[in-house]
């Protein structure tokens, strides 16, 4: 906490105090007591001039709070609650000085005008027993306690204030010391009471003059506590030893037709006064922390170039300004369309695919199909299974491309991309297996094990399923050729006494086969032919 320096003529005062004090407990002679009148004089001067000081110190606080009242304001009010403390502990004083000197020498007294004591008029400068008589009284119950405690509660209230916002060790330490009441021990080693070993047999003149001492403490802690409570106004202020203009864009690229943001403000910003920051001859309007928002519709493509001020009043009241640039690229519209299985489409099935934007969120996303239909359903689809995707097409026709046009909302606004294309194919054919084969050599025994011809997607990336829904079974031997027909795909009872006959060397021949797909429809599938092992 800041201390109030003292001239060199105060410094004396306080000696002569302290010398004073000193003079009491060698009990000198009457005229040595005379001298303490010059001591209080001195004393009265320096009250007078710490309150010349407090008041200029309160008239700084009202500009303050007037030039900004959301900074200054609290601290003002606080400030004014340190002078309504000061002046009741100050007045108490006083009243009390009236009080033992009009006691002492009746109410007609010279050495009292109004509120004020003329310490060269007091007569009665020894006597020790009126004073005593009202501070410490009959049983100790005299009006030091009184005093004692006005000091006790003053110093309780400045320290609940300059610990407004928090701890304060330093400061509340300070004022502890400077208002301490507590007992004393005396020169014979015994602990005293502190109104005892203040007051008690000390002759007028030198009461008067303690009280005096004691009212300057009162003042000199309110000038502390002003000091303080201005210096927290200043620290709220900004006092940096460098100020950087900041630039903070939401996204450094941008596409044609969408919109530039950014954040503009000073890095140590004083949300309580509002920047003036112009780009061009435009004023940014300002957010709620005083950052301005630079906005402008992108319109072409390539590398943009922009700049301004941030003008903000410095303490003094000058006007300071700090320039600022920053630079954003705008590129072509772009979308990313991703086949999640192939790079091109089936026909008659559901191909799934994600679609995004970059900075887009998915629901803000639409899609349109040319030759074809699409689902966001997530169910079991003509695949066969769960597709992995955010979308599903199903094209039209084959030979035809597929379109996917995409409208993203930005900004509450939207958006249409460039088409983009998929290449539309037709499904392959499954390949007819029968013991997982479909030519080379089978055991007799394992041919006869077997219950029906299935047809698999070899080298597929969809998981499509087919299902054999006819087929026939060829056998040849010197009686003839045995032809016999299915119309499933399981092997008939004909069909598995002819395949009994086989024997090693034979031919088994399976022709005929269809199978019907996801798509719905029936397809010939190539002959099975394998040798009897």
């Amino acid at each position: 906490m800041a201390r109030e320096r003292l001239s060199t003529r105060q410094r004396m005062i306080n000696l002569m105090y302290l010398i004073m004090i000193a003079m009491l407990a060698l009990n000198v002679a009457k005229d040595a007591v005379e001298a303490f009148k010059k001591v209080d004089k001195g004393l009265t001067q320096t009250i007078a001039n710490y309150t010349l000081k407090n008041n200029l110190i309160y008239s700084g606080f009202d500009k303050a709070a007037a030039e900004n009242p959301e900074k200054a304001g609290k601290y003002k009010t606080a400030a004014y609650k340190v002078k309504e403390h000061a002046d009741e502990a100050f007045n108490f004083f006083q009243d009390l000085k009236i009080e033992i000197i009009t006691a002492a020498e009746g109410p007609e007294t010279p050495a009292v005008k109004g509120n004020e004591v003329i310490i060269e008029e007091v007569r009665k400068i020894d006597n020790n027993s009126v004073p005593s008589q009202i501070l410490i009284g009959d049983n100790e119950k005299g009006k030091a306690n009184d005093l004692k405690a006005v000091l006790n509660d003053y110093r309780d209230s400045l320290i609940a204030i300059v610990t407004l916002d928090g701890k304060n060790p330093s400061v509340e330490d300070a004022l502890r010391k400077s208002l301490n009441t507590d007992d004393v021990k005396n020169k014979s080693g015994k602990t005293e009471r502190w109104e005892n070993f203040t007051f008690q047999t000390v002759p007028l003149v030198a009461v008067i003059t303690i009280m005096s001492k004691m009212q300057i403490d009162i003042r000199n802690a309110e000038t502390e506590v002003l000091n303080y409570l201005y210096t927290q106004i200043d620290a709220s202020w900004f006092k940096f030893n460098k100020l950087k203009a900041i630039v903070m864009p939401n996204s450094n690229y941008v596409t044609q037709g969408s919109d530039y943001e950014a954040q503009v403000f000073i890095s140590a910003i004083d949300t309580t006064q509002s920047p003036v920051i112009t780009v061009g001859n435009t004023v940014l309007p300002l957010d709620e922390t005083g950052k301005g928002i630079y906005k402008v519709r992108a319109s072409s493509t390539g590398t943009k170039k922009w700049s301004g001020i941030i003008a903000i009043r410095a303490p003094e009241g000058t006007i300071m300004n700090y320039p600022f640039e920053s630079s954003y690229v705008v590129g072509e519209p772009n979308v990313i369309v991703s086949p999640t299985a192939v790079n091109v489409m089936y026909a008659g099935i559901f191909n799934p695919i994600d679609v995004s934007v970059p900075d887009v969120s998915p629901d803000k996303i639409k899609i349109k199909v040319v030759n074809g239909t699409f689902t966001t359903d997530k169910v079991k689809n003509s695949i066969g299974k769960n597709f992995k995707g955010s979308w599903a097409v199903k094209p039209n026709a084959v030979g035809q491309n597929v379109q996917i046009i995409v409208t993203a909302d930005i900004n509450d606004k939207p958006v249409q991309y460039a088409p983009y294309e998929f290449r539309v194919k037709s499904t392959p054919d499954p390949v007819a297996v029968f013991a997982g084969k479909s030519t080379g050599s089978v055991s007799r025994a394992t041919a006869a094990a077997q219950l029906g011809v299935f047809a698999v997607m070899r080298d597929f990336e969809f998981d499509l399923n087919y299902d054999v829904t006819g087929f026939s079974v060829l056998y040849s031997d010197n009686r003839g050729d045995f032809d016999e027909p299915s119309t499933s795909s399981n092997f008939t009872q004909k069909q598995k006494d002819l395949i009994a006959r086989l024997t090693r060397g034979k031919y088994l021949t399976i022709k005929d086969i269809k199978a019907i797909g996801p798509e719905g429809k029936t397809k010939e599938l190539l002959p099975i032919i394998l040798k009897i092992d």
